[in-house]
């Protein structure tokens, strides 16, 4: 185990301890439901807008989006482009909406508007959803500190979410949204730091960097073409502004924050603040890929033991000494991409920085895996104990339950992020799961948001529809080789477009046949 200096190492416990403190300076406000999940409404627009960029600023972002732009070019960066024009909905509709509703939960208004089918089944869609993410965090968080730390991934999953469920714990959503402003800076510094020190490593500087891209194509944002059948740029584009749709319209950790700010405006305002921080922060971790990807195209021996260790992973411990040269020599940079930061970070940061970077990129993680802790606790208060198993609950006890869930659901984040061990891309694995589960989840919302006319037959026929062209398009790949003419063609960030879509349209058609009796 590599042993960090004692320096580097005071720097990381001062800040899970400054983290775990604040989440005991809010426990003492927190002595009723509606403050551990809403904060009653008391946060500036400012703060709210902060945390919910260090939310999407993960360790999915600080960990992935490098990892692709090495391993590929930043075709990726189409997901940013996209805010937008979802913020723009957000702030618009969403925003007003939820706030003249009142409900702390984004998944109550879908029994009023369809009956209690429909708020189960967007619920059983989110906690999914926060699940898989949680655990996608987890697992990049712990991939990167092992390699600087020497720690198993285990290990690390323990200690750091054992902190993170402490915090989020006391001190409910200010606790999560204040720490999120602090982790939202810390974060960002720590990648504009990581970039100097690439640059500052490269013979010939940034206008190197910039010939071996431009020669490498490094900066294409991918095919222009309509094709839906490959990631290029349109279907990114289509697939981020659909997730960012949910995000800002579904997603309990978004939609929980209008209702912490002191007024609609300031809401509003927050969605914003978060998109113009955050488009400009992803550009950032991709042109520290494109720079590593530079800085080892000089310096490609340096590689080696990234590219022996992927090889054994994937071999497994039977192979020879031989078998593992030899795939090593065969693998592509997409292969090992996400394993390149890190292995940048153990080698080539000077001592006394390393404390500042891991402190860093746990801020990466944690900020998002205690707004997910906390959602997840409030909605299965609110949308499944609440509303099955005991309605009339008092102060006291809606905290304990909020309590009690929140542990639980970072236990199951835990988990997630262990079975995730050995996956190719975060990033990847990351997108494919938000756009299965998401997809049926944003057709339904838009559904009763939009068509008034839509009652709950319509709605339940158009989602199961839409499940099913779902399933169909996630497990095409399993279809037998004989059949393959029944395969889907589209690319696996198309499930949320198209599932969106036809749940959408479905209800539509539906509606329409229920108008004329047919």
């Amino acid at each position: 185990m590599k042993k960090l200096p004692f320096i580097d190492l005071s720097v990381i416990l001062l800040y899970l301890v400054a983290m775990v403190l604040v989440g005991y300076l809010f426990s003492k406000k927190n002595k009723n439901a509606n403050q551990f999940t809403t904060a009653s409404g008391r946060i500036p627009g400012w703060a709210v807008g902060l945390s919910i960029y260090a939310t999407f600023l993960s360790s999915n972002t600080f960990l992935g989006v490098p990892g692709k732009a090495f391993g590929s070019n930043w075709n990726a960066f189409a997901f940013s482009l996209s805010m937008p024009l979802a913020a723009w909905v957000g702030a618009k509709y969403f925003v007003p909406f939820y706030r003249s509703v009142g409900e702390v939960s984004a998944y109550t208004n879908l029994e009023k508007r369809f009956g209690p089918w429909a708020r189960t089944y967007a619920v059983i869609c989110f906690l999914l959803t926060q699940i898989a993410r949680m655990g996608s965090i987890f697992f990049g968080l712990s991939l990167t500190l092992q390699a600087l730390t020497g720690f198993n991934m285990q290990t690390i999953m323990l200690i750091t979410g054992a902190c993170i469920i402490l915090y989020t714990v006391m001190g409910g959503i200010e606790a999560v949204i204040w720490t999120e402003v602090v982790q939202g800076i810390l974060k960002t510094l720590g990648a504009i730091l990581i970039l100097y020190l690439i640059i500052s490593n490269v013979d010939g500087g940034a206008a190197a960097i910039m010939d071996i891209g431009k020669a490498d194509h490094k900066f294409s944002l991918g095919s222009l073409d309509l094709d839906f059948t490959s990631s290029g740029f349109l279907v990114v584009l289509l697939y981020g502004f659909f997730i960012n749709l949910n995000n800002f319209g579904m997603d309990q950790n978004y939609v929980q924050r209008y209702h912490t700010a002191a007024s609609k405006k300031e809401a509003a305002r927050s969605v914003w603040l978060c998109v113009w921080i955050y488009i400009p922060a992803s550009l950032l971790f991709f042109i520290i890929g494109t720079c590593l990807y530079a800085y080892y195209q000089l310096n490609p021996e340096l590689l080696d033991p990234v590219k022996l260790q992927v090889a054994a992973e994937r071999l497994g411990q039977g192979a020879s000494p031989a078998q593992i040269t030899a795939m090593a020599a065969q693998l592509l940079p997409g292969d090992y991409g996400d394993k390149v930061m890190p292995h940048f970070m153990v080698t080539m940061i000077p001592t006394g920085l390393v404390g500042l970077i891991i402190s860093a990129i746990l801020s990466a993680g944690m900020s998002t895996i205690s707004s997910g802790m906390n959602a997840s606790a409030t909605v299965f208060a609110e949308d499944i104990y609440k509303r099955y198993i005991r309605k009339d609950v008092s102060d006291k006890q809606g905290l304990r339950l909020l309590h009690i869930a929140t542990v639980i659901f970072g236990l199951l984040g835990m988990v997630a992020g262990v079975l995730m061990i050995g996956i190719t891309s975060v990033l990847d694995i990351w997108w494919q799961l938000s756009g299965i589960f998401a997809g049926g989840m944003l057709g339904l919302f838009l559904l009763g948001i939009i068509s008034k006319r839509t009652g709950n037959t319509a709605a339940l026929l158009a989602t199961i529809t839409g499940i099913i062209v779902i399933l169909w398009m996630t497990f095409s790949a399993w279809i037998p080789e004989e059949y393959h003419y029944l395969r889907s063609g589209l690319h696996a960030n198309m499930i949320i477009v198209v599932g969106t879509l036809v749940i959408f349209l479905a209800g539509l058609l539906f509606t329409k046949f229920q108008k004329k009796g047919i």
